[in-house]
């Protein structure tokens, strides 16, 4: 029986054949994934899926004899549970319709493992999520920071310019004063010098 077959042949208990195409894919899925996990899948009385770890070891290649080294691997493994085994060995009789009765599972132990797969993938999912956020929240902390540095040194230079310009012009009206004196000065200097030549001039004409 493959996988079409099964699903054929449930497709009426499930409500029709799409119905049992899922419910297949889900309780293989969640095997798998648990499985694959390293959690055991435990159907009490059908039995467990499990993953077995085997060490590098070596082997002999059937064909040519050589020995080979096989480097060390993880498999599947399913054990059937009691239930399963009586049945299969004709201890117990499988009934002829209805449902093969088997011990009830405890509660959670189809689904537990595959729960716990799903709760871990939904932990990951959020843990994620806050992280986005935080990189995000911190980014925008970032560039705010960033902004405002940027304004700051912008209203600093502004105001060194506008010193220094306010520097420079008291500067040049300093300096201004001291050349309108110079200015000034001038012309008595001239006014002295005239004095002097006309006393020169006057004192020829009484030599003469």
């Amino acid at each position: 029986m493959n996988k079409a077959q099964l699903v054929e042949t449930i497709a009426d208990k499930m409500g029709g054949r799409q119905q049992a195409a899922d419910a297949v894919d889900a309780v293989l899925d969640a095997i798998v994934r648990a499985v694959v996990a390293g959690d055991r899948v435990s159907v009490t009385g059908f039995g467990s899926f499990e993953k077995v770890d085997r060490p590098a070891r070596y082997a002999r290649n059937p064909q040519t004899g050589e020995r080979v080294r096989v480097k060390k691997t993880s498999v599947p493994r399913f054990r059937a549970g009691q239930g399963f085994k009586d049945l299969v060995s004709g201890s117990k009789k499988l009934p002829r319709g209805g449902e093969v009765s088997v011990k009830k599972a405890p509660k959670g132990s189809l689904t537990g493992a595959a729960s716990a797969t799903v709760k871990k993938a939904a932990a990951k999912k959020t843990a994620k999520a806050a992280a986005k956020k935080t990189t995000a929240k911190k980014a925008a902390a970032a560039k705010k920071t960033t902004a405002a540095k940027t304004t700051a040194a912008s209203k600093t230079a502004a105001a060194k310019k506008t010193a220094t310009k306010a520097t420079a012009k008291k500067t040049v009206a300093k300096k201004s004063p001291a050349k309108k004196v110079t200015a000034t000065k001038a012309p008595a200097k001239k006014s002295t010098a005239r004095k002097t030549t006309a006393k020169k001039a006057a004192a020829r004409k009484a030599t003469s």
